[in-house]
């Protein structure tokens, strides 16, 4: 329904901003690391989700379309609310986000307030299969994610690709052809091998 705001940040609470539209001043909720990047009386347009219940409107922001787009796919795995949603993306950028539900690492995610290892577990199975490419391909301002690779050389990574639908031979084959040190970029080069041999 709402799609952004767009005005000026009339005032930055611990974990809302108040953004100053011309006649209306909406409080949008967001992750730290959203509120960081305002700064009161400066202009700012941020992407939005409203959540209606029965006895509130809560309107949730986020800083990009695809930190939205990520928040939209946790809160579709059942028992994982906006409040969920937000704290995961207040410890993790999407793509790390993505990284560890494709490879199985809900510890990760359970750094998330209010985040316990059932409903970690339970987003990694439902969302696994839903993930995109380019869920995995750096966006920028995303940090790169410290996950070393095991020793037992790249199947984290190529198993990874598989779950994205690519087949053994073409995942083995993409990750083969890279030289990384951490999980995550071994997976982010191999997507850009494969995309460019579609």
């Amino acid at each position: 329904m709402i799609a952004f705001i767009s005005g000026t940040v009339a005032a930055i609470e611990d974990n809302a901003a108040i953004i100053d539209t011309g006649a209306v001043g909406y409080r949008v909720y967001m992750s730290p690391y959203g509120l960081s990047a305002l700064s009161k009386g400066e202009h700012a347009t941020i992407h939005t989700y409203l959540k209606v219940a029965e006895d509130a409107m809560d309107l949730y922001g986020f800083l990009s379309d695809e930190e939205l787009s990520m928040f939209r796919r946790i809160i579709s795995v059942s028992g994982a609310g906006p409040k969920a949603g937000l704290a995961i993306l207040s410890v993790l950028r999407p793509s790390e986000f993505a990284l560890a539900v494709v490879t199985n690492d809900f510890k990760t995610i359970t750094r998330a307030q209010g985040v316990g290892p059932k409903l970690a577990q339970k987003i990694v199975l439902e969302l696994k299969d839903k993930l995109e490419n380019g869920d995995f391909i750096k966006a920028s301002g995303d940090s790169p994610v410290a996950m070393p690779l095991p020793t037992s050389g790249n199947n984290e990574a190529v198993e990874a690709l598989c779950a994205l639908g690519y087949s053994q031979a073409e995942a083995s084959r993409a990750v083969s052809q890279v030289n990384c040190e951490t999980v995550s970029d071994a997976i982010r080069e191999a997507l850009k091998i494969l995309a460019k041999s579609l």
